[in-house]
């Protein structure tokens, strides 16, 4: 003997109740079937009571609707020889229906015993039609056989009443029965319900009172899900739990199975398997009283609810005095409020309850009611209330005495931004719950999956804001190794927002990368970076990350509202670190509080590692005590390039050609880039230094800064002369320029020098820049780092290299 029970989601059309039949007619075992009403017709007449109660005539078009629905699937599903007896016996109960909802308009009252009566037609009518469907199929109404006591609209069953009638009732036929679910009746014979969702339990009590060797509960999901699919994508099916771990899932919020429904069957050891009418072929959640561990999870599932108040009594009148439990708890059970967490602080100062919100006013009442003396008289106890909060519950038995759980738990929503507001965990260690704001709920969510179910890959969403040069050229980079950095390192890069100075485009699903310009001018809107940052901020992404590959003030002005949000950054613009050092120390400040990360190595000599390797020395123990550096791989290139057939006008234009210059020249000419590479510097080795405690000795006339750039081009050209003399007088020395930027004891420079072949910095060719970092430790020989130190291609692999630190923090 088997118990089939199938959902509305199973029944919502004639077309899926042709597969509801082809699975029963599949099974070689005696069978009951126990159907819920067709999708949305509880709803309904939900609706249908509520607007005859207010004597309000469109309960008449609920009613033809129901009629409707009905009727059409009847003629849909039902063969012609025996169409019209069918037909008769759903008009008679819609004819039914039809009267006692005109009763409670003319008499404009709803009773819970009424209501009751009604909400039974859904379940009958569904029932009845679909044992005309199938092969051999026949009713039965479980009314006749599940008796309750007269609490309407949740009976309470009586087991003892109930098993012998449907034992009796069932011995020795052989006829697929089809039963409604839901619907019970009292010893009277009037009609009650077991409460929404009581369609499992029905099955559950036939599988008891059967002693059935199987329980399957036939809905639209593959069992038993890791997480809510609505809420986290990459939630799957989990392929056995116990008793115990299915309970603790479907209280915190898993609607899969209807939480009552286990406990017969838990008594019997009768299993349980969800299975989908969608996917017949899925294996389901298989639920026995010892669950087999699969995978290396320590966890089975995470499970919510998604809206709670959270309610606390405290004060000081609480601690060491007897009886407050139990006051609290006595008074809010008199008020029929049902808790759903509990916690208490240690030091008995207070106790905090989750409940249902629409019980809050209630509950606050009932308190106040029960400690007016020590709120009132005394003033030793206040009630407060936190609104708009989610719960959060880690279920699975292997939790027992297997420490790192909540470490893993914590450490996920910490990373992430995500506070946790209260939290509890019994003393068998089956869950952990947590209460978190209700606007973190998917982001949680996510996270928490992502911590104990997708250890093996971590995933970053990446929003960024210029997509000019550079960060077209690491848009490439990034799609061409999207699949290696997951096959190799496990990291999924997904871009889920661009934005260049017209149009922005976010997608939480993900940016085709491919054709992302393409994108952006179709399906873009028009650039705003506070709307830019509101929308990332009200996403809440887990593993957010903000790269800034422009130049702008604006945005780099952002930065801080950025990190507060929990949102990692990024930097190539150099504005941010350069600008004054109260700012600076700000944002590492806001990056460390919020346990988020803000990186900027292509601020200083592009892809070259040379901010991470200042920051190790001195984290070793360390101190920097000179830098001498060329940090500008445009002016190197320059340099480089002067010759008798190129001019120093020419070497610019070949600069500006090549990528290596700012759209403006005169930036890198003028030595603030370089200026600005010295000055993060100078502070990420430890020294406080603003603009302006930078001394600049410039290479070109000031007239040369005057003016436009069409000014500057005219100007410059009269010193290509001066500059080819002295180069050649300089060559004959043997000699090279170097615009070198020199940090010794506090005091910095940038500067036009000449250096002979001793010089580390001689033979540096192309756009190359080099830095000299002398220490306590490497005084007499300074360590070098040369390279590439300019070009959009190494800037580019530099902030993806700092992404992919982020990701590995």
């Amino acid at each position: 003997m088997k118990i089939l029970k199938f959902g509305g989601s199973s029944v919502k059309s004639p077309e899926k109740i042709r597969d509801v039949k082809n699975i029963i007619e599949n099974q070689t075992e005696k069978l009951v079937v126990v159907v819920s009403a067709f999708q949305g017709i509880t709803n309904n007449l939900v609706e249908l009571s509520r607007l005859a109660s207010e004597k309000d005539n469109a309960y008449k078009e609920t009613l033809e609707h129901i009629k409707k629905i009905h009727i059409d699937f009847t003629r849909e599903l039902i063969e012609k020889s025996k169409l019209q007896q069918v037909l008769q016996q759903v008009t008679a109960l819609l004819s039914e229906l039809e009267n006692i909802s005109a009763g409670v308009f003319l008499l404009n009252d709803l009773t819970p015993k009424i209501m009751d009566r009604i909400l039974s037609f859904g379940e009958r009518l569904s029932a009845y039609i679909i044992s005309n469907v199938i092969t051999n199929g026949e009713y039965a109404d479980s009314r006749d056989f599940i008796k309750t006591d007269n609490s309407f609209g949740n009976a309470k069953v009586y087991t003892e009443q109930s098993y012998p009638l449907i034992a009796g009732f069932f011995k020795g036929k052989d006829n697929t029965f089809v039963v409604p679910g839901f619907i019970s009746s009292t010893v009277h014979n009037e009609t009650t319900t077991l409460g929404r969702g009581g369609s499992d339990y029905t099955a559950a009590l036939f599988a008891a009172a059967l002693h059935a060797k199987l329980l399957e509960i036939w809905t639209d999901v593959d069992g038993f899900m890791t997480a809510d699919p609505r809420k986290v994508s990459k939630a799957f099916a989990i392929e056995s739990l116990s008793y115990p771990e299915a309970m603790e899932l479907s209280h915190f919020g898993a609607k899969v199975i209807y939480t009552p429904t286990i406990q017969p069957v838990y008594k019997l050891n009768i299993p349980i398997v969800i299975k989908n009418t969608y996917n017949p072929d899925a294996a389901g959640t298989y639920i026995t009283r010892e669950a087999k561990s699969v995978g290396k999870s320590l966890i089975k599932g995470i499970s919510s609810i998604d809206d709670i108040n959270l309610i606390t009594l405290q004060g000081p009148g609480m601690v060491g005095v007897k009886g407050i439990s139990m006051r609290m708890f006595g008074a809010l059970a008199n008020s029929n409020i049902n808790i759903i967490l509990i916690t208490q602080a240690s030091s008995e100062y207070s106790i905090s309850l989750a409940i249902n919100p629409e019980d809050i006013e209630k509950a606050i009442t009932a308190l106040e009611n029960e400690f007016e003396p020590e709120i009132k008289l005394r003033n030793e106890v206040v009630i407060q209330v936190e609104k708009e909060l989610s719960i959060i519950a880690i279920v699975g038995e292997q939790m027992k005495n297997t420490p790192g759980i909540s470490a893993t738990l914590f450490r996920s929503l910490g990373r992430n931004g995500i506070s946790v507001i209260a939290t509890a965990q019994g003393s068998s260690e089956l869950n952990i719950s947590v209460v978190i704001k209700k606007e973190s709920l998917r982001k949680a969510m996510n996270v928490i999956h992502e911590g104990f179910f997708l250890s093996h890959y971590k995933e970053l969403h990446i929003y960024l804001v210029g997509i000019g040069t550079v960060g077209g050229i690491l848009l490439q980079q990034i799609y061409q190794q999207q699949e290696k950095l997951m096959k190799e390192h496990q990291l999924k890069v997904n871009v889920v927002g661009i934005s260049n100075s017209r149009k922005m485009l976010i997608n939480p699903d993900g940016i085709n990368i491919f054709n992302f310009r393409e994108q952006l001018d179709n399906s873009g809107t028009e650039a705003n970076l506070s709307k830019f940052i509101a929308t990332i901020k009200k996403l809440n992404l887990r593993n957010s990350v903000f790269i800034d590959c422009t130049a702008s003030q604006q945005t780099a002005a952002a930065y801080k509202q950025v990190l507060e949000s929990f949102i990692s950054i990024v930097a190539a613009n150099k504005i941010a670190c350069s600008s004054d050092y109260s700012v600076y120390k700000e944002l590492k400040s806001a990056a460390l509080s919020k346990n988020v990360k803000f990186m900027y190595e292509t601020n200083v000599g592009a892809g070259l590692p040379i901010i991470s390797t200042i920051n190790d020395l001195i984290r070793s123990g360390d101190k920097i005590l000179k830098l001498e550096a060329v940090l500008s791989g445009t002016l190197n290139f320059i340099f480089n390039e002067l010759g008798s057939t190129v001019s120093m006008s020419k070497a610019i234009r070949l600069a500006k050609e090549k990528g290596f210059s700012e759209p403006d020249p005169r930036i890198d000419l003028s030595g603030t880039d370089v200026v600005r590479k010295l000055l993060i510097l100078a502070r990420e080795s430890g020294y406080p230094l603003e603009y302006n405690d930078i001394k600049v000795e410039p290479f070109l006339p000031s007239e040369c800064f005057e003016g436009n750039l069409v000014d500057f081009w005219k100007k410059v050209e009269k010193y290509d002369q001066q500059f080819e003399t002295n180069r050649q007088n300089l060559e004959k020395e043997g000699k090279k320029w170097r615009f070198v930027a020199l940090l010794d004891e506090g005091k910095a420079r940038v500067s036009l020098q000449e250096v002979d072949k001793s010089h580390p910095a001689f033979p540096l060719e192309g756009s190359n820049n080099i830095l000299l970092i002398t220490t306590e430790r490497y005084r007499d020989q300074p360590m070098i780092i040369r390279g590439y130190g300019a070009g959009a291609e190494v800037t580019a692999a530099g902030v993806f290299a700092d992404t992919i630190r982020v990701a590995n923090v």
